[in-house]
């Protein structure tokens, strides 16, 4: 059979998900690869540098498609910066459900720490610029350097929160995993109330369902 010489990005993209949910690791090379689904190493070249790229745009674009779902509603247009990221968290999580094999066959938590794996990399700067459009709103302190703190430490306990949610997803085995609804639910509510200074029943409503659930963030 002849070689494909029109093969995309986006079919590149499929075939390495396809080969990691039939074997449950990565392909030994970038030749051995492009060879077994009959199409030239150069290609893949073309769109990426390494595996490592690859995974690192397949991640980034389960963000984009979540961020193309919301942005269609017209719901979501009207609301507050909240609402805007339950509806974010929401959204996302059912798009990693529908590839939540490839997702954890590439994290392997057991293996390292998932705040450090490189193929996360594109979403957080995706995630934090969304989080800074949001323009959540803070406690005015009238000082330039302070605000700027703010905004700054907002994004990163933000990229952290994400990364709890997605720890606490990969672990969850209820059914339709509606505990890491309910866990999406409490924290974005809690870190909002915190941003705020409002009620402290939200934060010990948080402790309570953490301490229930004996969740393992390290």
């Amino acid at each position: 059979m002849s070689k494909n010489k029109e093969i995309n990005a986006m079919e590149i993209i499929s075939k390495y998900m396809s080969y990691i949910l039939e074997h449950n690791l990565k392909p030994p090379t970038v030749f051995s690869f492009a060879k077994e689904n009959k199409f030239e190493e150069a290609t893949f070249y073309q769109f990426f540098g390494s595996f490592e790229a690859l995974e690192k745009s397949i991640f980034n674009a389960f963000f984009e498609n979540t961020i193309s779902v919301i942005e269609k509603s017209e719901d979501y247009q009207n609301f507050d910066a909240r609402n805007k990221l339950l509806s974010f968290y929401y959204t996302f999580f059912e798009i990693l459900t529908s590839n939540r094999s490839f997702i954890i066959s590439i994290l392997d938590t057991n293996k390292l720490d998932i705040s450090k794996h490189s193929a996360l990399s594109m979403l957080k700067t995706s995630f934090t610029n969304y989080i800074d459009s949001l323009e959540i709103e803070t406690i005015d302190f009238k000082q330039k350097n302070i605000v700027q703190i703010q905004q700054k430490s907002i994004k990163e306990t933000a990229w952290i929160q994400l990364l709890v949610t997605l720890k606490f997803w990969i672990n969850d085995t209820s059914a339709a995993f509606e505990k890491t609804d309910i866990f999406i639910e409490k924290s974005v509510n809690t870190s909002f109330d915190l941003i705020n200074s409002t009620p402290l029943k939200s934060i010990i409503d948080l402790g309570k369902f953490l301490y229930k659930e004996k969740i393992n963030t390290n």
